[in-house]
């Protein structure tokens, strides 16, 4: 067995914590020892507390406090600061979850230092290079010692790519780990919304759909129609709130039929998810969620690193043309949508997987 059987995890924001809290969980059962380091990339001091309190995380036993920045001084603000806490930590390995800039930082320190690196949602592609977070995923497989895969058909994405078959395992997705674990304590919509009528979601905000001043215009002029055929929920993420201030495009959300929300806690979020008709988003993990609640997600994206919500679940890809929109909304409003079916080993067990296998590999190495 290796001399240590520390396990560095790294998450860095939210989309991780929802992967990093079943995991976390796991390792306190387990003879392994984990120890917790949050970069703060995520910097929403009050958001990034609400989701460690909603999720039972343990606080970080380190906290790199790196904040934000462009993706090359983000990357390398982290890659600087990980490494000394590397160096005095020591551990087995770091395990790093999903496709955030913390994620290759952190990988690409440890890697080059001789210390394994462990990736969770290894794998999936949208086989667009123009996503920062598509680069952030196929590098940090290149240089991961175990990859652990949400799908089967993320097993061919990385064969493909060169990735030995012994270092990948096919565990499931541990998103859904944590949704099974707080369904029971979502946070029911007729509290969040002082509403009962029957109401879609909504979540905007990649760059590609809020950054260029026309493409937010075209998509904020869609939902408002959308919004005359059924109440929309709205939780207004921060960077699309500023730059609709930035355009000028505030008036075109004040509508009686568009409820604007400050960002959500995750359970909160959960019960929005779960009651809403339907869901539009532009989010990855949204796509995972919804399939697995059997809520119909209509995603403005022109692709998907997350095909198995389409091929198997509840998922439609729409892109940001507004005649597709409004078609699939259209279908969902009369038919009810997609329901799909939920995807294998999305049982909310993959956590426990995960580290089954970390404590065999330790224990051969």
């Amino acid at each position: 067995m290796k001399t240590s059987s520390k396990i560095l995890c790294v998450v860095g924001a939210r989309p991780n914590f929802m992967k990093i809290a079943p995991i976390m969980a796991e390792f306190a059962k387990s003879p392994l020892h984990a120890k917790l380091l949050h970069t703060g990339q995520h910097y929403n001091e009050s958001m990034n507390h609400q989701f460690f309190v909603d999720l039972g995380i343990p606080a970080p036993d380190i906290n790199l406090e790196v904040g934000s920045g462009s993706h090359a001084v983000q990357t390398a603000e982290i890659m600087k600061r990980f490494e000394p806490v590397l160096d005095q930590e020591k551990p087995a390995a770091v395990l790093v979850v999903g496709d955030v800039n913390s994620t290759i930082a952190c990988a690409l320190v440890a890697s080059k230092k001789g210390v394994p690196v462990i990736h969770v949602e290894a794998g999936l592609r949208s086989f667009d290079r123009g996503m920062p977070e598509e680069i952030n995923r196929v590098l940090t497989d290149q240089i991961s010692d175990i990859l652990f895969t949400t799908e089967r058909i993320a097993r061919d994405n990385l064969l493909r790519e060169g990735i030995k078959d012994e270092r990948i395992h096919f565990v499931g997705n541990v998103m859904i780990d944590t949704l099974h674990h707080n369904l029971a304590r979502a946070v029911p919509a007729q509290e969040t919304l002082a509403s009962q009528k029957s109401y879609a979601a909504l979540t905007l905000h990649r760059p590609s759909n809020v950054d260029d001043r026309e493409s937010l215009t075209s998509l904020l002029q869609t939902i408002r129609q959308i919004s005359t055929q059924i109440p929309i929920a709205f939780p207004l993420h921060p960077r699309t709130r500023s730059r609709m201030e930035e355009y000028g495009l505030n008036e075109m959300i004040e509508s009686p039929d568009i409820m604007v929300l400050p960002p959500l806690g995750y359970l909160q979020m959960l019960g929005l998810m779960k009651d809403a008709k339907f869901f539009l988003t532009d989010s990855g993990g949204i796509q995972e969620e919804t399939t697995a609640l059997g809520v119909p997600c209509i995603t403005l994206r022109e692709n998907t690193e997350r095909q198995i919500t389409v091929d198997e679940g509840t998922n439609t890809i729409v892109g940001q043309d507004r005649k597709r929109i409004l078609s699939a909304v259209k279908e969902v409003i009369e038919t009810g949508g997609k329901r799909g079916r939920i995807p294998e080993f999305w049982d909310g067990h993959a956590s426990q997987r995960i580290v089954s296998i970390l404590e065999d590999w330790l224990h051969r190495s």
